[in-house]
């Protein structure tokens, strides 16, 4: 009988070479992504260090940053925890060995675009997605080949049911791939220029679900993947509880999606998709923490070696901020909560709870875990380690309780209305910059305390490798093949993986269907009026020049219906002014102030000075100096080919606006300079950037549209 047994036996070994590679990337990426996020945190503390270097200011680096924290760190760790346990859970090697190195070099690739490109002002001004369709498309190649490899894998598998680490792997690739390629559409103007298909607020509203859900489906639910495996894993006990693990996984798969609008409240977004937004986050409170229960409950017993195991203590804390951060996100969209915190840093402080405090110390518990088993090696110091755990948490109290403070403070003194006088406390925006430069400071000394926590894993971990010995040829294993699928319930469909994804991509598409569908009805929503028109060939380009530069980063053009912002900016924005805005540019944070109603509120002069040098305009301004803008000349060439790609896109340019745009363009030009010149700027000036980005500045907020109603959009 044995004799029999053995006979059913086949051999496999794993490919682990990958998964070192992730891990070396992860540790490299890691440092870069948490040094550019110093970078700029000091930027804002002390606006010098932008250094007057286009391609080094916030507005530029902001971007890499977040880029290189979610895709590179974030995504390399990702990778090398799940072909490490996939393969383990699978009792299979990867599908196939080419397909692991083109995704590995693939990605790195995408990577090193990102940092040239980013820097260089080639963007799409789409936050979380900025990268440029070319980038665009690699992406959807690499992963596509990810998920071949993975399925493959799963095909090939000698275990019959997958593990729920496996499920959360799952929605991962389905759903990023669907909210890739969907927010991603767009028509290229160059080799790295394109216009996005959507405009205004169904961009907006694509884009949230797509922003949200980036950080749901690549923050979220594939680090819960690595915490379903690597939490029992390191405390040699089994799951707390299976059921519990179902219900999570499918009510966050199918809430999740729905979250999006929450982050567009009281934004020129239909009430109702607002409402969906709202009801659905706060929905995410249930699973979410099911999630956490499950994952500290695994723990239980495990207390005392928390306090001594370094992959506990970082595999506990991280699990314990991913409930608070998730007890945080749904907060935040509660309307009267959110109409404070929108736009201000506390939502920073929530972004980074979750990605230091859940990612990283996610990642550093599985890194403390892997090293020792790739390498056959030990850690090198277990008191470097308690030494990083204590910085890191150190490091992110001073971030998150700083940026909380910041936030409520910004949020209060915006609204601060006297209630003698009907006026704002604090009528000038700089008022409430200045107050929160100490916060600042001391966000940036966190950030740089879990930069050195971070660096002292790398040693560590650099230090274990080095340490090792041991020969690290493949090893042979031995498992039965495939067993028939006999089981009942939930268990029967956990063997049979393609029906699984197909009911994971119909959990998706019904919450993207019900929100989207609408807004592809363009004219339920974007009423025409005659006193909105496209912008000029000018404008389009000054507006490039915006996009470029990362003003966005750090200014809104939303101004919101509540009487302190009617009274700082103007009249409350409507759904149809930003029709033409491919991508839209309502914005997430106001380091400055809202832009929409900027227009005509200064003249060229002031606008001219304020982008050499903002002090001179505002004294304590924290904006970088962007003298380049004076010397770099307007793109001209490309003009009449955006204005043709605009066309396609529907914006109402005759074919004569187009082919005289240039002449139309250098006609404008020349009449500001003209103005500017009557103040003693050299006429050469026309020609220049500044006063493109002069003339779409210019024209923000100048045309309101007049007689329509809520109401009226509704019907």
């Amino acid at each position: 009988m044995n004799q029999e047994a053995n006979q059913n036996l086949e051999s496999f070994s794993y490919d682990d070479k990958i998964v070192r590679w992730f891990t070396y990337a992860t540790l490299l990426w890691g440092a870069v992504a948490m040094l550019l996020g110093v970078t700029i945190a000091f930027q804002l503390a002390y606006w010098k260090l932008n250094m007057g270097l286009e391609w080094l200011t916030f507005g530029r680096l902001r971007p890499l940053h977040t880029n290189a924290a979610i895709f590179a760190f974030v995504g390399n760790g990702m990778f090398a925890g799940v072909y490490y346990s996939l393969q383990r859970l699978c009792k299979a090697r990867l599908f196939n060995d080419l397909l692991s190195k083109l995704h590995f070099w693939g990605w790195q690739l995408i990577i090193v675009s990102a940092a040239i490109s980013l820097p260089l002002g080639m963007t799409t001004g789409k936050e979380y997605a900025e990268l440029e369709w070319p980038i665009d498309i690699a992406i959807t190649v690499v992963w596509v080949i990810f998920a071949v490899n993975f399925f493959g894998t799963l095909i090939r598998r000698r275990e019959r049911h997958i593990y729920v680490a496996i499920w959360f792997y799952i929605a991962t690739i389905v759903t990023v791939a669907v909210l890739h390629i969907v927010n991603s559409i767009s028509i290229p103007v160059s080799l790295m220029k394109s216009y996005s298909i959507y405009a205004g607020a169904q961009d907006a509203l694509i884009q949230w679900w797509y922003g949200h859900n980036a950080v749901a489906f690549f923050l979220t639910t594939p680090i819960l993947g690595l915490m379903y495996y690597f939490v029992p894993k390191a405390a040699n006990r089994p799951v707390y509880s299976y059921r519990l693990s179902i219900v999570h996984f499918w009510s966050l798969v199918f809430i999740y999606i729905w979250a999006g609008p929450h982050h567009l409240l009281y934004t020129a977004l239909p009430e109702w998709l607002q409402t969906v937004g709202m009801v659905f986050s706060v929905a995410l409170w249930a699973p979410s923490w099911g999630g956490m229960i499950n994952g500290l409950l695994t723990l239980r017993g495990k207390w005392s070696e928390v306090r001594t195991n370094p992959v506990l203590k970082f595999l506990a804390t991280a699990v314990t901020f991913y409930g608070m951060s998730t007890f945080e996100g749904p907060l935040l969209s509660v309307k009267s909560v959110n109409s404070v915190a929108h736009f201000t840093d506390w939502v920073i402080g929530h972004v980074h709870a979750g990605t230091i405090g859940w990612n990283y110390m996610l990642t550093a518990g599985m890194l403390y875990y892997l090293v020792p088993k790739l390498w056959k090696t030990k850690i090198y110091s277990i008191a470097l380690a308690n030494f990083q755990f204590w910085t890191a948490t150190i490091g992110l109290f001073f971030y998150i309780v700083s940026m909380w403070i910041a936030g409520v403070t910004q949020g209060m003194m915006w609204r601060a209305i006297d209630g003698e006088t009907g006026t704002l406390v604090y009528p000038n925006f700089i008022e409430t910059v200045t107050q929160i430069i100490p916060m600042y400071w001391v966000r940036a000394i966190g950030g740089t305390l879990v930069l050195i926590s971070f660096l002292v894993m790398i040693y560590n971990l650099l230090k274990s490798i080095a340490a090792s010995k041991s020969d690290l040829k493949e090893e042979i294993y031995q498992a039965p093949a495939l067993s028939a699928n006999t089981a009942t319930g939930h268990r029967k469909l956990e063997g049979l993986p393609m029906i699984f994804t197909v009911l994971v991509l119909l959990s998706i598409i019904v919450g993207t269907v019900v929100e989207i569908t609408p807004t592809f009805l363009a004219n339920r929503f974007f009423v025409k009026s005659d006193s909105i028109t496209p912008y000029t060939p000018l404008e389009l380009l000054g507006r490039d020049v915006f996009i470029k530069e990362g003003c966005y980063t750090c200014h809104s053009q939303m101004v919101r219906p509540m009487v302190s912002e009617q009274l700082r900016y103007g009249k409350p924005s409507h759904i149809s002014e930003s029709r033409y805005d491919h991508p839209f540019q309502w914005g997430s944070r106001r380091i400055g102030p809202d832009l929409a109603r900027v227009g005509s509120k200064y003249p060229h002069m002031w606008h001219y000075r304020h982008m050499l040098n903002p002090r001179h305009m505002t004294h304590d301004s924290i904006m970088p100096n962007y003298p380049w803008l004076a010397r770099k000349k307007i793109h001209y060439d490309v003009l009449e080919k955006k204005m043709r790609v605009m066309q396609a896109l529907g914006v109402p340019y005759s074919d004569s606006e187009v082919a005289s745009s240039v002449e139309d363009a250098q006609y404008q030009a020349n009449e500001i300079a003209d103005i500017l010149a009557q103040s003693g700027v050299d006429k050469s000036v026309a020609d220049k950037e500044i006063v493109a980005l002069i003339s779409y500045l210019q024209r923000l907020g100048s045309e309101v549209a007049e007689g329509i109603t809520d109401q009226e959009v509704e019907e």
